[in-house]
């Protein structure tokens, strides 16, 4: 009889009989004929192990995979040791010390880390399937794993690099200084799960040099030892990797220095720390240290190293009071988890949806954060210790901590069963029918129904208990959603609403009640069940009643119920909706001011939270919080998630839009304030799809000599719109792509490129980013046709081909292009280099008359292509139409004669190429004397409104600058008159 008829069939249900059955075929095929008689015989002898041997491999393809690929896991391990002994942190630290010797060679440590690494996953998902291991064994032995391969990697590149560079002294002490690994997260909690990767931060005491000869810097040193360190960890190898390695927690994330001194991480959290930070930190744990000296003075100076860190965090993390400031913090963090479920569909996920395990984590560090301060019992790294000091405390009945214990338990265990399948860091439930009946069996359900219940019924609780913690009162809510009877009636009965909406600044007040009943009977409304109906019957009296107080509300109740007959079966909008009617209120006078509001809330509904504070939404950032702000969104998200970037990076420039907009409607925004805040969220985008890319490519095929992401001797320049800082909603991106280095030269990788093609494969990659439609859209529109030689030309110039193009073969056009073009992302040293040959190239003396030939015949050709449509300037000829932007006495003109006064007198005023933007440039021809104060006042003014016009057509989605013939008609002449005085 089979292997499996004898041993696994009893064990398994009948939904896994088919399954059981192809992996106990597929380990016989993989054993000798000896081997699978052995395995039989030893079977027979201890049926117990039968039944284990089944769990474990029919719960881990894992497991399956490393005893076929290395039956001695199977035979002197997992048979053996595995069931009969718990996998205790002394078991796994003594096996490690042992096996890893002085003698090692790096290949050979890897290597012996990766398998050591494989042979106690083996047995760490054995015992947890079985149920032989409860959650502290299996965290305890997780983490005792990370600290002790940590260690011993240290341990050797310490060595290695110490004997090439010296060792590191500090620069006051004159003592050698150590790196601490400091464990965030669930290392330093001690409560790892079994695929998790590692949270570290490098920091060290003090700087100062390496004691050799030719010695380095302690910030470079440590640096490379962190860089070491993680490769030996981090790196996919032919034996698999040891942990996944994630830097992104320290300061300024992946922006920031790899390793720290005390000074700078002082520095950091006293000015820059943010409170999501703080909840970070509270866990944070030296876990390794690179002196290993085993000496007394050495063990000294880890310990002084390791106090003056904590000395450094504690205050960070706890005030020495209750922190009451600390509540409305945590509202809106509470928010921001809210949101991000809702964004990007987490419902599935263990920790992170809805009643997750991220929720549990929440409310109890809540109360240390508050807390904590002036109560030392609290600042505790362990989840469920402070849980009980909590109830102990009397902040937590015994009653709530139980279950949210049992919760949290039950969370982890289905955590670790997911991951123990494939052995990867997942927390969503399965979809394929057949991995969900074996996630129910291994968590000791009969059926998938049966699990999913309990799931739900834990994770009710743990949401609850959240959506509890800081909550707002439910009366205040319940009096602001008071609501005038007769709009109860109006929504019931809109058959005989027209009189109300009449007497209520109600216009169309018949065709507005024939939308209402085509809305009420639109498919998404009918197929509502029973309680999403009853809220949108709570809802509506409340939206009309807003409506109601708009002076125009015709049109914003219309673009309304648009929105709504698209997101009308989220029924979580709706409640976002009532219980804040605050932002009822934004939402509607900005429905009532702008279409592409509309169209954007309707694409995107998730930036309805962006409504949630008028504080910030009428207020809009500088340019480095917006940085901090994109940073901090992609800080979270895994490196090689490009669609996950890609999608933040869409949210992110849709959110600011929309707050932009929403200034700009209520008149707090001037024009220029405008535009430099849609021009500063595209250069922050910019920058960080610049660091996207360069990442990308170099892990693939390594960077260009002398190059990192913090020095990438590459440049985006934009031209037009963005280089002129003068972007609107819908502007596109007119770039062109510089690079510094020998184009012939290879890069350093394992793959390695010429330059040339590196750095076109860089700025394809940019492009592709920009240009992809994902759910969100576009990020932007992407133009490169001012590069050198246009569409025809390369993609990328160096440095080189460009000031030689410029300086030799540019038309006059081309230069015309230059005025408004500036670096907006990439190597601060090329940006200079940029500058200075723009200010050369600008600066050229030039031959007016045929200056001003070029200049005239280039925008004849543009009017004749570009202005009103054939059809079009027949109605312009009969002052129907006029081109805003390209018809005689538009805004290009005022830009051509601003370009053409730049080229004619730059080289007798240089600061003439100081500004990109048209009105600093008038500004500077106005204080020059270049242009009478009067014509340049003229011109400035003209623009302003064009360029407001512009801006409201945006906001209208109006993609044509064509409008009535009527409007603008002094201001026309004055261009005319100012175009014909001066290039006629």
């Amino acid at each position: 009889m089979s292997l499996f008829t004898l041993f696994f069939a009893p064990y398994v249900p009948v939904t896994l009989l088919q399954e059981s059955e192809r992996i106990a075929l597929k380990l016989v095929d993989a054993l000798s004929e000896q081997q699978a008689q052995r395995l039989q015989t030893q079977l027979e002898t201890t049926p117990l192990l039968a039944q284990q041997l089944t769990r474990a491999l029919v719960g881990s393809d894992y497991i399956m995979e490393c005893c076929c690929r290395d039956p001695d896991i199977l035979f002197h391990w997992l048979l053996v040791d595995v069931p009969f002994s718990p996998l205790t942190p002394v078991k796994i630290i003594d096996a490690v010390e042992t096996a890893c010797s002085d003698q090692l060679s790096l290949t050979e440590l890897d290597s012996l880390l990766r398998r050591l690494r494989r042979r106690f996953m083996t047995g760490l998902y054995w015992r947890d399937l079985n149920g032989l291991a409860d959650f502290n064994e299996v965290s305890h032995a997780m983490t005792a794993m990370a600290e002790v391969f940590v260690q011993q990697a240290l341990n050797f590149h310490y060595r290695e690099l110490s004997a090439k560079h010296g060792l590191p002294i500090g620069k006051d002490s004159g003592q050698v200084q150590p790196l601490l690994v400091v464990g965030m997260g669930k290392l330093g909690g001690g409560e790892l799960n079994v695929s998790s990767d590692i949270d570290l931060i490098f920091a060290f005491p003090e700087a100062g040099k390496t004691n050799h000869k030719i010695g380095i810097d302690n910030q470079q040193f440590f640096s490379q030892l962190g860089q070491r360190l993680i490769k030996s960890l981090d790196e996919i190898t032919v034996d698999g990797f040891v942990f996944r390695v994630d830097m992104r927690l320290r300061p300024y994330g992946e922006s920031g220095a790899l390793a720290s001194n005390f000074n700078a991480l002082e520095n950091y959290y006293q000015t820059q720390g943010r409170d999501w930070e703080r909840f970070a930190a509270i866990k944070a744990r030296v876990i390794a240290c690179s002196i290993v000296e085993n000496s007394e003075q050495s063990f000294l100076l880890e310990q002084q190293a390791t106090e003056n860190f904590y000395s450094i965090l504690r205050p960070f993390i706890y005030r020495k009071y209750i922190d009451f400031s600390m509540i409305e913090s945590l509202r809106q963090l509470k928010v921001m988890i809210v949101q991000e479920v809702r964004r990007k569909g987490l419902q599935d996920d263990v920790k992170l949806g809805a009643g997750g395990i991220r929720e549990i984590e929440f409310i109890v560090q809540s109360f240390q954060l508050i807390r904590g301060g002036c109560d030392k019992r609290l600042q505790e790294r362990h989840l469920l210790t402070v849980l009980q000091r909590l109830v102990e405390l009397q902040h937590v009945t015994d009653l709530v901590a139980k279950d949210l214990r049992n919760a949290y338990l039950f969370l982890r265990k289905t955590e670790h069963s997911l991951q123990a399948y494939q052995d990867k860091q997942t927390q969503r439930l399965p979809v394929d029918p057949l991995d969900c009946e074996r996630l129910a069996w291994v968590m000791g359900f009969a059926q998938w129904p049966d699990f999913l219940e309990a799931l739900q019924q834990q994770r009710a609780f743990v949401s609850a208990e959240f959506n509890d913690l800081i909550a707002e009162s439910r009366i205040q809510k319940a009096v602001a959603l008071s609501v005038e009877p007769e709009w109860q009636a109006l929504w019931l009965q809109p058959e005989s609403a027209v009189s109300v909406l009449s007497a209520s600044n109600f216009i169309e007040a018949e065709q507005l009640v024939a939308k209402l009943i085509e809305f009420q009977q639109s498919r998404n409304v009918l197929s509502l069940s029973a309680t999403a109906r009853e809220k949108l019957d709570l809802f509506m009296p409340n939206l009309l009643q807003a409506l109601a107080e708009l002076s125009e509300p015709d049109l914003a109740l219309i673009r309304t119920l648009d929105w709504l007959e698209a997101i009308v079966t989220r029924t979580s909008y709706l409640l976002l909706l009532l219980e804040n009617p605050q932002v009822l209120k934004h939402l509607v006078t900005l429905f009532g001011a702008s279409s592409w509001v509309t169209q954007t809330l309707t694409q995107t509904p998730a930036l309805l939270d962006e409504l949630l504070h008028p504080e910030s939404l009428y207020r809009l950032p500088e340019k480095n919080l917006l940085q901090d702000d994109l940073r901090q969104r992609l800080l979270r998200l895994e490196p090689d998630d490009i669609e996950a970037h890609m999608e933040a990076l869409r949210y992110f420039r849709l959110a600011h839009n929309l707050h932009v907009a929403a200034c700009e409607v209520a008149g707090s925004l001037p024009l220029m304030k405008v535009s430099d805040y849609l021009t500063f969220t595209a250069e922050v985008i910019l920058e960080q799809v610049l660091q996207l890319a360069w990442r990308e490519l170099s892990v693939r095929h390594g960077c260009p000599a002398g190059t990192s992401v913090d020095n990438p001797r590459f440049i985006i320049v934009g031209y037009g719109k963005l280089g002129g800082i003068e972007m609107s909603y819908s502007s596109d991106l007119d770039l062109v792509f510089i690079y510094d280095a020998e184009p012939q030269a290879m890069t350093n990788g394992s793959k390695p490129l010429d330059n040339q093609t590196f750095y076109t494969r860089l700025g394809q990659k940019i492009i592709q980013t920009l240009n992809t439609r994902t759910l969100s859209g576009q990020l932007y529109e992407v133009d490169m046709r001012l590069r050198p030689s246009g569409n025809s030309g390369l993609l990328v110039s160096s440095m080189t081909a460009y000031a030689r193009y410029q300086q030799q073969d540019a038309w006059v056009w081309e230069h015309q292009a230059l005025v408004r073009a500036r670096p907006v992302a990439g190597d601060t040293t090329l940006a200079a280099q940029f500058i200075a040959l723009r200010k050369t190239v600008l600066g050229q003396t030039r031959a007016i008359p045929e200056l001003k030939k070029a200049v005239v015949e280039m925008r004849e050709k543009m009017r004749l292509h570009l202005g009103t449509a054939p059809k079009q300037r027949e109605d312009a000829a009969d002052g129907q139409l006029f081109h805003l932007k390209q018809d005689a006495g538009g805004i290009v003109d005022i830009e051509f004669m601003v370009q053409y006064a730049v080229l004619a007198w730059a080289h007798k005023q240089a600061t003439l190429c100081e500004w990109t933007d048209n009105i600093r440039l008038l500004e500077c021809l106005r204080d020059s004397d270049f242009i009478d104060a009067s014509q340049a006042n003229q011109l400035i003014e003209i623009y302003q409104s064009y360029r407001s016009h512009t801006h409201r057509l945006a906001l209208q989605q109006n993609a044509s600058a064509a409008i009535e013939a009527d409007c603008f008609v002094d201001e026309r002449k004055q261009v005319k008159a100012l175009w014909d005085y001066f290039l006629s």
